[in-house]
């Protein structure tokens, strides 16, 4: 197995396949294996690639055993190939003979079964690069892989690591400087799917213009604006007892965004169990610097624990319980959304 990037067996596999349920990074990596195996001026002798919705496994063979022209390696490559590993393989009944001589395999054999035969005797010409979303370990498939190819698992980067690529991906891309409390907040805010953090940094990067940095103020003002970061101000105001502000807040969300009296529940309910397992955290001992850390709270946080002291563990997790109460009622039909979301957030103000 190698890790994504590795190079050091590019010339002597004759299978790669990259593995990862991140389509951005798979892909980088296949960019990566392409550029090592392949000059762009070879690839339209040297390089198929074929959709793998579409692909014949014998066609897809007959390619690999295809001798080269001008190219010392014949490339093909299959993207997405997880449901084409495993389909059935359904030839005319008049080509079965033929394939049964040419792949020693069953009339009824399956593309998985078929390629484990082709990995006990593949092409030295040929090399064949597939991605897939998951490489089951325990598969015979996965086993006979090792001896002649490579396995290339892409991880989606969390925690440090992610932040570590915000950072680098701020400076290299847009040659803007991005701090690691910023890259917290960005991630805090937009989620940790790296593809779409890069392309809120894009965005940053336009938003700040001629500044040297990215900032939490361009943060808070362009990606702030999101459904998780208005629901906090309006448990924010609830918590301070600022019932106006936060009424305001919340019909201001349903005017801009119609969706919202259907998901701002799981939004509240995204805060207020962090809350619940921050002031859990906080009675066992752990400082505010250290939940802030585990919690991944980086915004308004002062205000947040000044919130925590006065509420007990149990009130918090009554609130949870409220909004579950909440969700069910909606769902089923028993309550209208907007009001029994704006009876939440009185009652919330009321603590």
């Amino acid at each position: 197995m190698a890790k994504a990037g590795d190079k050091t067996k590019a010339k002597q596999s004759l299978v790669y396949v990259i593995s990862g349920d991140d389509p951005s990074l798979v892909n980088a990596e296949y960019t990566k294996i392409i550029d090592q195996l392949v000059p762009p001026d070879q690839r339209d002798a040297g390089l198929l690639v074929v959709d793998a919705d579409k692909a014949v496994i014998a066609e897809i063979l007959d390619d690999l055993r295809t001798l080269p022209f001008f190219t010392k390696r014949k490339i093909v490559a299959l993207r997405n190939a997880d449901k084409f590993i495993s389909a059935k393989n359904e030839e005319d009944e008049e080509n079965e003979q033929t394939k049964q001589d040419s792949y020693n395999a069953p009339a009824s054999s399956s593309n998985r079964e078929i390629l484990e035969r082709y990995f006990d005797n593949p092409c030295p010409t040929g090399i064949l690069i597939m991605t897939v979303s998951t490489w089951p370990s325990n598969t015979r498939l996965a086993k006979k892989l090792p001896s002649i190819g490579t396995l290339v698992e892409v991880k989606t980067p969390k925690g440090e690591e992610l932040t570590r690529r915000l950072i680098d991906y701020a400076r290299d891309a847009h040659s803007k400087g991005l701090d690691n409390r910023t890259a917290e907040l960005l991630i805090e805010l937009a989620g940790d799917n790296l593809t779409r953090l890069y392309t809120e940094i894009d965005k940053l990067a336009t938003y700040a213009g001629n500044e040297k940095a990215i900032t939490t103020a361009h943060v808070e003002s362009l990606i702030g604006r999101n459904r998780e970061f208005d629901a906090f101000e309006v448990i924010e105001s609830c918590l301070q007892r600022k019932t106006g502000p936060a009424i305001e807040r919340l019909r201001k969300m349903f005017a801009e965004d119609k969706s919202a009296e259907y998901t701002t529940i799981g939004a509240f309910a995204f805060h207020i169990r962090r809350m619940f397992t921050a002031k859990k955290l906080l009675l066992e001992g752990h400082s505010q610097y250290d939940v802030a850390g585990k919690l991944r709270i980086w915004n308004n946080k002062e205000s947040l624990f000044a919130q925590l002291k006065r509420l007990s563990l149990k009130q918090i997790g009554d609130q949870i319980q409220r909004l579950a109460e909440t969700d069910y009622a909606i769902k089923r039909g028993q309550a209208q959304p907007r009001i029994a979301i704006e009876q939440f957030v009185l009652q919330l103000a009321a603590l």
